[in-house]
């Protein structure tokens, strides 16, 4: 599907955009400086017969050079994403790249980071999408003439510099508050067919189940972890050569399983308390299990409330007869809750039996996760910002959309297979709570949606004003072929 973005907007969707060219720039630069004091050490554009060239400097934003390699890589990848640009892209693609490189600037004064543990959730979630699209992973990886290893490379750098742009825009627009007040008075004049189309939403109740893993099969988990630690300890190899052969965790692995400078809030409690407890980066951890698996660990430096770890993780692989097992429980679970009958082995806990055994009930007795067991089953949308219990289908995982798209209110499906937001097979059965066509948003019943598209308006007047007063104090030199252009962003042209 197409989509028409303006400036400050594309450079949160546009995901993986800009291609770095192989072509290095000439120059060795430091850390950036984009103030407009630095045009006499800045790099001056050059100018050259077309057929002559093979790549050449177009643009010039305080030190840091765009080049004409960068603008078609951009726009392919936009073509590839079904992407248009707003106005001319000859002039709309290099003023993009060129606004990303002050986000980026000001992310790095301002001391931004972004996390090893970030970059592989969203690399690993975009090419998973890929997967989708393509049908299989040898299908994508025919398609695109890479292997998976080779895009996680290709996307990491690109997909941290678009943390980076969201958190700094993020960050600029933090103390946008919007009241009630505020948006009835935003679209109290607005005509009916101006107000925005909210898509069908369905809330969905979820019972999901772990298949249970052998004994056996967590032993060899554990041995190879152990014979890992004792090759590092014998000399034979690096902890890092090691994570890069064998861990499964794709995000790390490529850095020798390092995850960068991490806070104990953003990791798993069982890995936290490990990691942060070590104190002699020339030991490894013994093994601990974590819910993505079992890890060792070993330190590389603290540094405040953060540390820095290698990590190797190892899954144990579920049988298929587990699976079997697993779906076989929650079918029958899915009939006793279809007629309301409560299961033998549960009704000896109860002094007085419940009228109907419904799928409420179970879910605190039945289901393993954690996130919705203690809320009636009901899953949670954190897709905008704002946790909710409504979802556009494309929110939900694709196995619970597919399930969920021909039920009606009310129906509790056959259990199936899904792999969950932390990588883990599990089986699972749903039921649709409620669903809500798609309509024009009102006030009383689509408010928070109303109160996002005001703040996203403020929000974007805000960067927008920021850009332009960033703009005014760098020191910016852009090729004569741009000089006619109608950009987005004033003061480009000096």
């Amino acid at each position: 599907m197409k989509k028409l973005l303006t400036a400050p907007l594309l450079l949160g969707l546009l995901v993986f955009s800009v291609y770095l060219s192989s072509v290095t720039y000439a120059a060795t630069l430091s850390q950036p400086s984009l103030s407009a004091a630095d045009s006499a050490s800045a790099a001056p554009v050059t100018s050259a017969s077309p057929a002559s060239v093979i790549d050449e400097v177009v643009w010039v934003v305080g030190d840091e050079a765009i080049l004409k390699s960068d603008v078609e890589q951009m726009r392919l990848q936009a073509a590839q994403e079904g992407i248009r640009f707003k106005g001319n892209p000859d002039c709309a693609i290099p003023e993009q790249i060129a606004v990303q490189k002050l986000f980026l600037h000001q992310a790095a004064l301002d001391s931004i980071e972004v996390t090893e543990a970030e970059i592989s959730s969203g690399v690993n979630q975009q090419i998973e999408a890929w997967i989708q699209m393509a049908g299989s992973r040898e299908k994508l990886e025919e398609y695109k003439r890479q292997t998976i290893s080779q895009m996680r490379d290709q996307l990491h750098d690109d997909y941290r510099d678009r943390m980076l742009v969201q958190k700094m825009q993020q960050k600029l627009a933090e103390d946008i508050k919007v009241t009630p007040a505020e948006v009835r008075r935003y679209f109290k004049d607005m005509p009916q067919d101006s107000l925005p189309f909210v898509p069908t939403e369905v809330e969905v109740q979820i019972i999901s189940q772990t298949p249970r893993v052998s004994p056996e099969e967590i032993n060899r988990v554990k041995d190879e972890l152990r014979e890992y630690t004792d090759r590092v300890t014998k000399g034979e190899t690096s902890f890092s050569t090691l994570a890069r052969l064998y861990s499964e965790d794709p995000g790390t692995a490529r850095n020798g399983g390092e995850l960068g400078y991490t806070g104990r809030g953003v990791l798993d409690p069982a890995f936290a308390a490990v990691a942060f407890n070590l104190t002699d980066p020339k030991k490894i951890s013994k093994v601990v299990e974590s819910e993505f698996g079992f890890h060792i660990i070993q330190l590389i430096d603290k540094r405040g409330d953060k540390v820095n770890v290698r990590h190797i993780l190892r899954k144990p692989v579920v049988s298929d007869s587990a699976i079997t097992a697993a779906i076989n429980r929650l079918d029958t679970l899915a009939v006793n809750l279809r007629t309301g009958e409560m299961p033998e082995e549960l009704k000896k806990h109860f002094i007085k039996l419940p009228d109907k055994f419904s799928f409420e009930d179970a879910v605190p007795i039945y289901s393993d996760d954690k996130d919705t067991r203690n809320n009636i089953g009901l899953m949670a949308n954190t897709s905008e910002g704002e946790r909710t219990s409504k979802f556009r289908m494309q929110d939900l995982p694709q196995e619970v959309a597919r399930v969920v798209d021909t039920m009606k209110v009310g129906q509790i499906s056959n259990a199936f297979q899904m792999v969950n937001a932390r990588g883990k097979t599990v089986c699972a059965i749903v039921k649709l709570k409620n669903r809500i066509d798609g309509h024009k948003a009102t006030i009383t019943e689509d408010f928070q949606i109303l109160k996002n598209v005001v703040t996203a308006k403020l929000r974007e007047q805000k960067i927008h004003k920021w850009v332009v007063d960033k703009i005014k104090a760098t020191y910016v030199r852009i090729g004569d072929e741009y000089r006619d252009c109608d950009f987005e962003y004033q003061g480009w042209i000096k």
